[in-house]
């Protein structure tokens, strides 16, 4: 997950600058769009027609390209604002005095982001678009992560094999949820979780806290369709 947003606000590569001269409802119409791309890219995923944002915004399709020429262009506009939630969240659990519950904390709002909105899970874990530098971002990432796990082990609240890279396997699992409707996946993304934590600390209490709700789930929620086609990102 990156950790910091590397760009600036309206310096988006490939996407067309802001003359100093354009009208406010122009400005206006600017966030409309990237309101409607949002919305579009995390309900369907950042594959989802250019045509579905610019009918969610209320606007053409060649209104739309004017502005954002590629869908890399229209992706990292639309996401910049989660660059920037990723980092503060960041701060909070390096600032949290308790390492192991700004861990935790931590994990639990990439979870339920991952499980909630489809945009994320591709700009975040599938390195789309590409005019972010993920290696800068990745490194940030890991680095910030081995310090909190550090500073967890130190005060010993995680058990010693605790590994960095337990954290990705645990945002996989997690992200296999991202099918389910919302009120399945978020109630089962804080459970599993909370189940994994546990499994994580060096000392778990002998009467472990309650358990978030379980998920409405059976077994039919296995099943997953057959895809027709393999899925293409479109211009």
């Amino acid at each position: 997950m990156p950790a910091q947003p590397s760009h600036k606000r309206a310096e988006h590569a490939g996407e067309r600058p802001l003359p100093d001269s354009l009208r406010a409802d122009a400005r206006r119409n600017r966030e409309r769009v990237l309101e409607a791309a949002r919305q579009v890219f995390a309900a369907q995923g950042v594959d989802a027609p250019m045509s579905a944002v610019a009918r969610r915004a209320g606007v053409g399709v060649a209104t739309l390209y004017r502005r954002f020429p590629t869908r890399s262009a229209l992706v990292t506009a639309a996401f910049e604002d989660q660059l920037a939630v990723c980092a503060t969240a960041f701060d909070e659990a390096l600032a949290d005095p308790d390492p192991g519950h700004g861990l935790y904390a931590l994990l639990e709002k990439v979870c339920v982001t991952l499980v909630t909105d489809r945009g994320f899970e591709t700009v975040f874990m599938a390195h789309f678009p590409e005019a972010l530098d993920y290696d800068r971002e990745r490194a940030c990432a890991e680095e910030r992560l081995s310090l909190l796990v550090r500073r967890a082990r130190a005060t010993g609240q995680l058990r010693e094999d605790f590994d960095p890279a337990d954290i990705p396997l645990l945002l996989l699992a997690v992200s296999g949820l991202a099918a389910q409707p919302p009120e399945t996946a978020v109630p089962a993304a804080r459970r599993l979780l909370t189940y994994l934590f546990q499994s994580f600390q060096a000392h778990p209490p002998s009467r472990p806290g309650p358990l978030p709700p379980a998920p409405p789930m059976d077994l039919s929620g296995l099943h997953r369709p057959v895809p027709v086609h393999t899925a293409t990102v479109r211009p």
